[in-house]
């Protein structure tokens, strides 16, 4: 993913239109030193986010030295601003205006309207958390959804490819404030940062979870998405609380048998199909998962779970296929050696097979 957006975004051409766009917000700009500075000898070996950095960089190379009028510019040109780039401007301010709280704080809740600051108002939360919220509080209450998104999202204990917020991730309650203001907001958006952000702290404290989602749980059809999408982590672990909140049937009378597979060995970038027999004495509110131990590179397994279905049925024998693709993505390189797949009903394991995967020569 992030090789296809290099390609995309941070190019010659982008660069140029983002330059371009500063200097119609300020005519002194030097727009040829700004591009040759971008595009130096290391500009080729630097990854998505280094791009960025390095950009913001050179934009305060290039900028006035003084942060009060660099931001009065970048405020000037972040409306027609487009693409990655754009995110160099709440950058510019978590680079360059840590000492000047009263004028950063303010102007990334203006950036974020154009590009989102949700990375960039990470050091400002690690340095003064309470500080922060204040602020939070009061973008949670705006009239523009993309600033209410970011008084959630950039509060997240464990916002992927963001800094940690290690006292954030022991005390989550400064950040419970601010979702318990957006929990019914009219955003989509804004509504599923807040699942998001429950989620992240469902993995430290999932007993504050767990009592939020109780309460909110029944009270309309978009809170009950909010705390479905909040447990997710929790029901794929098989968390028997998280579980009973949507009245999932108690697993023990409910049996797999018959797990097959189509091959018990499987190349590399193939798919296995597999079915199974699912067994039910009595009517039941089922959630059906299958788990998958892959092989990593240094031999230790590491697992993860796939939802197959969830469905109330009948008493009887429901009869149930999938199949798993083996091909290589962004996110997952796949390891020759042996592999199982397991069976989970309600959270618990019924059934596992192992299957051998090999390499495609």
């Amino acid at each position: 993913m992030a090789e296809r957006l290099k390609e995309l975004f941070f190019t010659r051409d982008s660069i140029n239109t983002f330059a371009y766009t500063i200097k119609k917000a300020y005519s002194d700009f030097d727009k040829k030193r700004f591009i040759d500075l971008v595009f130096d000898e290391t500009f080729e070996s630097k990854e998505l986010k280094e791009r960025m950095t390095h950009t913001t960089r050179c934009l305060h190379e290039t900028l006035s030295k003084s942060y009060a009028d660099a931001l009065t510019i970048l405020k000037k040109a972040a409306p027609f601003v487009k693409g990655f780039e754009a995110l160099t401007l709440p950058d510019y301010v978590a680079e360059y205006g840590r000492e000047n709280w009263d004028l950063s704080l303010p102007v990334l809740g203006y950036f974020t309207q154009y590009a989102t600051a949700e990375l960039a108002v990470r050091p400002f939360l690690a340095k003064d958390p309470k500080k922060v919220m204040a602020f939070m509080m009061i973008w949670a209450k705006s009239n523009n959804p993309k600033i209410r998104r970011f008084a959630c999202e950039g509060c997240r204990p464990r916002l992927p490819w963001a800094m940690a917020l290690p006292k954030f991730k022991k005390d989550p309650s400064l950040i419970i404030k601010v979702l318990e203001i957006l929990k019914d907001d009219d955003s989509e958006d804004v509504r599923r940062s807040v699942a998001n952000n429950l989620n992240d702290i469902s993995k430290d404290h999932p007993d504050i979870v767990l009592d939020i989602c109780k309460r909110w749980h029944g009270h309309s059809k978009n809170r009950h998405k909010i705390v479905k999408h909040a447990c997710r982590t929790l029901l794929k672990a098989g968390h028997k609380d998280a579980l009973a909140i949507f009245g999932y049937s108690d697993p023990a009378s409910m049996r797999v048998d018959d797990l097959r597979i189509n091959k018990e060995q499987v190349n590399m970038g193939d798919y296995l199909r597999f079915s199974f027999d699912l067994h039910l004495k009595k009517k039941s509110k089922v959630r059906l998962e299958y788990i998958v131990f892959f092989v990593k590179a240094k031999g230790r397994m590491s697992k993860k779970v796939f939802k197959i279905t969830e469905n109330v049925y009948e008493p009887g024998i429901i009869s149930i296929s999938r199949k798993h693709s083996f091909k290589d993505m962004s996110t997952r390189k796949h390891y020759a050696g042996t592999h199982h797949i397991s069976i989970i009903v309600n959270g618990v394991e019924k059934a596992k097979v192992s299957f051998l995967l090999k390499k495609n020569f």
